[in-house]
């Protein structure tokens, strides 16, 4: 038997080129299957539908269509974010050119652990770090894979740098912030309150008179629930008058500093310790693609390692990058590549642009349901978030009318809880939503809301 080609080398090119039109075609055909924004039956379905794909997770011999059963299957089977009518989640579709990249970076297989695994990737890594950094106000940045991980080493690196800190944080915070905080040991999170949505800076002053250092606030620029932002300025003043460090949670809104029109929501980012960016939320890349922007460089010597085989004294001394301070990971494939050819054919314009389309729909998306005497809208949207409910149901009702619309596969929206009711979450993160596929979204929960028995 011969052996299967490789990716990369003389000849990997030739080989993925009908493997490439294989997943394509399994993919159009699993999209036309599906029919919808995800697979109609719910998970007990799709489950059997995968199992039937698979068969034998592990066949005594090879399937040579493997590769177009299981895309079919996947495709199938998924949600897609590039449909309209998906808009439950921070769940982008993403860029065919970011896509593109990423294929790039999977056939070339970069490991981002040492310099001589990835030459070119890590020279490309330091530059676009820096700018992206740069971008926020900051001085550098490292590559994550998501605001958890984001999130974490913004704690990590303060508790490294204070010998110790306390998180205090708002009701409204990620949950991957808390349990960052018992992950690395520190005690339990002084928890402000958030009212409305966004942190309380009254409360936040109170607490921040009342407790010993040292002390590590985060706000939020982009609520997951919601899209709020914290009132950033203000907090700001306030860890700087108290001497606590700041950590700013820009996962979702840190987008906007894309826009022109929108990039002043974010005024006191810079005045931030650490700031969580993500590019598979507004930036439309596929996951992962998250980074932590730092404002003081040399506190990244905490994350320092020494594996001889890695990065031996001698080869830094002379002169071969040392790459295991930039991640706790070791190896670390080249998300950056995506994220660098995004930047370089879009330009910081042509992101704006995409960034003010889903703002501006959304906009117009809560506009309906405010006009709409059968639904009750939260707020105006602050990023791309609506939050909604029919106007006479209740929560029970809210709930049931959402699974309703998962389990036939017509509709894939997300549930928020806020001021103590249960609401329906559209997150319009589609740059190519009409407005008609907006206006059938809420039809859609209309009419499932009215079959509802009783």
């Amino acid at each position: 038997m011969s052996l299967p080609p490789l990716a990369s080398g003389p000849a990997g090119p030739d080989a993925l080129r009908p493997l490439l039109d294989t997943v394509l075609d399994a993919l159009a055909a699993g999209r036309d299957e599906r029919g919808g924004p995800l697979p109609a039956g719910g998970p007990d379905a799709v489950a059997a539908r995968v199992a039937d794909a698979l068969e034998d997770v592990l066949p005594d011999t090879g399937d040579p269509d493997a590769l177009r059963t299981l895309v079919h299957a996947l495709a199938a089977g998924s949600a897609d974010p590039a449909d309209p009518l998906c808009a439950a989640h921070l769940h982008c579709p993403p860029l065919a050119v970011a896509t593109a990249a990423d294929l790039a970076a999977s056939a070339l297989n970069p490991s981002l652990d040492s310099w001589d695994q990835a030459p070119a990737a890590s020279a490309l890594e330091a530059a676009v770090t820096r700018t992206l950094a740069r971008t926020t106000g900051l001085a550098d940045a490292l590559v994550t894979t998501g605001g958890t991980e984001s999130n974490q080493l913004a704690l990590l690196l303060a508790r490294e740098a204070h010998g110790g800190v306390r998180l205090v944080c708002g009701a409204n915070a990620h949950h991957s912030l808390p349990r960052a905080a018992w992950l690395l040991g520190l005690p339990d999170p002084v928890v402000i309150p958030a009212p409305g949505g966004t942190l309380d800076p009254a409360a936040l002053h109170e607490a921040l008179t009342a407790l010993p250092g040292p002390l590590l606030v985060t706000a939020t620029a982009g609520t997951t629930d919601a899209g709020l932002i914290d009132p950033l300025p203000e907090i700001a003043g306030l860890c700087t008058a108290h001497g606590a460090r700041l950590h700013i949670d820009a996962a979702y809104g840190g987008g906007l500093l894309f826009s022109d029109r929108h990039r002043d929501k974010l005024a006191g980012l810079e005045t931030a310790h650490t700031v969580t960016l993500d590019l598979h939320k507004l930036g439309w890349q596929p996951v992962a693609a998250g980074l932590l922007a730092v404002a003081r460089p040399h506190e990244l010597t905490a994350l320092h390692q020494r594996a001889d085989y890695l990065n031996a004294d001698d080869d830094t001394d002379a002169g071969l990058p040392d790459l295991l301070g930039r991640s706790p990971r070791t190896s670390r494939r080249p998300d950056i590549l995506k994220i660098a050819v995004t930047l370089k054919a879009l330009g910081r314009s042509g992101l704006g642009t995409l960034v003010d389309q889903v703002c501006a729909r959304a906009r117009e998306f809560a506009a309906q349901i405010r006009e709409h005497p059968g639904f009750e809208l939260y707020d105006r949207p602050v990023i791309s978030t609506v939050l909604f409910r029919p106007a006479e149901a209740d929560d029970d009702a809210v709930a049931t009318v959402r699974r309703r619309l998962l389990h036939e596969g017509r509709a894939v929206l997300g549930r928020a809880r806020l001021d103590g009711r249960l609401w329906l979450k559209a997150t319009v993160l589609n740059p190519h939503t009409r407005p008609d596929d907006l206006t059938h979204l809420l039809k859609l929960v209309e009419l499932a809301e009215r079959s509802l028995p009783g």
